[in-house]
């Protein structure tokens, strides 16, 4: 049996199958605390910064260990990256008989019965959509496991994905005739099969809020359950503990009762007119709602009386529509599946009907032509710690920013993870030689309006020594629009804006490409990793404290106050210095890396609460003159000079 040491020491396992490993201390140290809280069912808090290697350092305590492992990541790229590439390789290293598998929320598995019902409409669709069916049809025939990823000819976004994809709403569970063939069914039979399971957050809180979609426990008993992208987390599990009703989700409800009502219920015409007239319905709804696509606060809906009467009319639609599908359910399990639906809209929509909103934030997103209401608990420590502690199941959360100030309470508190261990390993990068921040002087207030003009005077110095290669990080969409139209009438740079092309696209425009600068928001401030000179500087106008006037963050400032809290310490500081850990974090991704990290926010100095910022991030050298960041890129460019020279010399 292997003891850490012999994995990942200099003479270890690591480094005589994997070409070019480096040992890191760090790595071998996050290994043994999670084997530790493994061995002593405990939970661990495990900050790993950028380098140190924590998908190895969780992956080989948890397959040594022989327990049933549950892998839950933030997205589905680093699902398939550590079921295709990490999970292999290690278990090729350790030469162990483990077996894996990669479980995926239902929308991403093809539905057989929804795509018969899919092709009985054929006639209804558009040439494009008629195609992209059929081009499903023949790779249906042949596929194994269902994933919808295996189409790569059809584009992710298609409409025909929603028409032959099931989701919680829609799926007849066990009563499908198609049972035997499901796709999902088989793919989570398979998952209880395995030691290590790979699934995302939103199927790890799926089963976690005991939502009924037709299948009971989505997830197997596991011994130990490691939660990477950690910082993630908390959003997800606020969303699946809420409650929402949209009107997509209406509007699909509709169109299977009118599927259905052809089928099987055409003597019961008052089926369709009522689909018609909710369908009416929703259009009006939308018409007293703020017409621009925005995030808004349910108070300011409850001040017009037109939305008032519309949402009445609507829960009495759906009602109408409940009823006369009670008396056609026992037709069919597609007209039961229907009328269950209805059931569950109506019950939503009366929620928000509610006057009673203690402890639960109501809010609305509006689109072009659809909407969403959104109800989300203001506080789901207790809910987390309840299901995290009810089994003798190991967690380990990691990621690489869960500490503020060195600190993890503000991660911990809200998960209700109080007594868990914490620990902390800073990257392996040299930081104090591959990096420089530049903090200019001579900026005004964050809300001046001629903030975004003196921040792009202030760095086309920068941009041109690090001749373009850079990241401009923005906190809103409207500063990045004004830079981008500043740097395309001043420079010559290849510009590249979020918005103009997919973001991988930009992507891979950006490494290509000379002289490029990516303008970003949201998005781009994590989960993006350019490697090498390609990125040599990260630029982040402001400080990223969440808009106050963001309906979620309001009413939970309001919240706070209202408790005795300090907002602003208590949430948006470290919240804001955890986003900025993040964007940070683009610059560096490997041990040959060197950048500049500018920081235009003059609040870093001119208030208090600036230290926090600054001991939040990777000790580097700090710096208010351009003519250092000069000298920096002058020095990197006289190295890389010099390193040609040496390699020709020794041709």
């Amino acid at each position: 049996m292997y003891d850490l040491d012999s994995i990942f020491g200099s003479n270890g396992e690591l480094v005589k199958h994997i070409q070019g490993f480096q040992p890191r201390d760090g790595q071998l140290s996050m290994a043994q605390a999670i084997e530790r809280a493994i061995e002593q069912h405990t939970h661990l808090v495990a900050e790993a910064g950028t380098g140190t290697g924590k998908t190895f350092a969780y992956l080989i305590p948890a397959i040594l260990s022989g327990k049933k492992t549950i892998i839950s990541t933030g997205t589905r790229n680093l699902q398939d990256q550590i079921f295709e590439k990490d999970f292999p390789l290690i278990r090729e290293v350790l030469n162990v008989p483990v077996q894996g598998a990669v479980l995926k929320g239902r929308s991403n598995y093809l539905c057989l019965y929804r795509l018969d019902q899919a092709k009985m409409q054929i006639s209804s669709f558009d040439k494009q959509t008629d195609a992209e069916l059929r081009e499903v049809e023949r790779w249906s025939n042949q596929t194994k496991e269902g994933d919808i990823a295996e189409v790569t000819s059809v584009a992710e976004d298609s409409y025909v994905w929603q028409q032959v994809t099931s989701t919680a709403d829609n799926c007849l569970g066990q009563e499908c005739p198609m049972i035997s063939e499901c796709f999902p069914v088989l793919a989570r039979k398979k998952a209880q099969e395995v030691d290590v399971l790979i699934v995302n957050h939103h199927l790890l809180c799926a089963d976690w809020s005991l939502k009924d979609d037709g299948f009971g426990q989505l997830l197997p008993d596991a011994e130990l359950i490691i939660v990477d992208e950690a910082h993630q987390l908390i959003d997800t599990a606020s969303r699946f503990l809420g409650v929402s009703v949209s009107a997509r989700q209406i509007l699909s409800l509709i169109g299977d009762v009118s599927a259905e009502q052809l089928k099987l219920a055409s003597d019961m015409p008052e089926l369709i007119d009522l689909t018609h007239v909710i369908s009416e319905d929703i259009r009006e709804m939308r018409k007293v709602l703020p017409e621009p696509v925005i995030k808004g606060s349910w108070d300011e809906l409850e001040q017009g009386t037109d939305f008032l009467q519309a949402l009445d009319c609507l829960i009495e639609r759906i009602e109408q529509l409940f009823k006369v599908l009670t008396k056609v359910a026992v037709r069919s399990k597609g007209l039961e599946a229907c009328w269950k639906r209805s059931e569950d809209v109506l019950l939503r929509l009366k929620l928000f009907s509610n006057q009673d909103q203690h402890d639960w934030i109501q809010w609305f997103e509006t689109y072009q032509r659809t909407f969403t209401f959104y109800r989300t608990p203001l506080d789901i420590s207790k809910a987390f710690a309840s299901f995290a502690f009810a089994s003798d199941a190991s967690w380990v959360f990691t990621s690489a920013t869960l500490s503020v100030n060195n600190k993890f309470d503000f991660f911990s508190k809200r998960l209700g993870l109080e007594d868990a261990e914490t620990g902390s390993w800073e990257s392996p990068f040299d930081f104090v030689h591959q990096s420089l921040m530049y903090v200019p002087t001579g900026m005004p207030e964050p809300r001046d309006y001629h903030y975004t003009a003196t921040m792009i005077e202030k760095i086309i110095p920068v941009l041109e020594a690090s001749e373009g290669r850079a990241f401009i990080l923005f906190t809103s969409h409207k500063a990045l629009k004004e830079a981008a139209n500043i740097l395309l009438a001043e420079t010559n740079f290849k510009l590249l804006v979020q918005g103009d092309l997919p973001k991988q696209q930009m992507l891979e425009s950006f490494r290509r490409s000379e002289r490029a600068v990516l303008l970003g928001t949201a998005s781009f401030w994590e989960g993006v990793d350019v490697r090498g000179e390609a990125l040599s500087c990260v630029i982040i106008d402001k400080l990223p404290f969440a808009s106050p006037g963001d309906p979620v963050t309001k009413a939970r400032l309001e919240y706070m106050a209202a408790n005795g809290q300090s907002a602003f310490s208590d949430f948006q500081l470290p919240s804001a210095a955890l986003t900025l850990k993040q964007g940070v974090g683009r610059l560096i991704r490997d041990v040959e890396d060197k950048g500049v990290l500018v920081l235009c926010d003059p609040r870093l100095s001119s208030k208090g609460y600036g230290k926090v910022f600054i001991k939040s991030l990777p000790a580097m050298p700090i710096t208010q003159d351009v003519k250092d960041v000069k000298r920096f890129f002058h020095r990197i460019n006289s190295q890389k000079l010099s390193d040609k020279k040496h390699v020709i010399k020794s041709a």
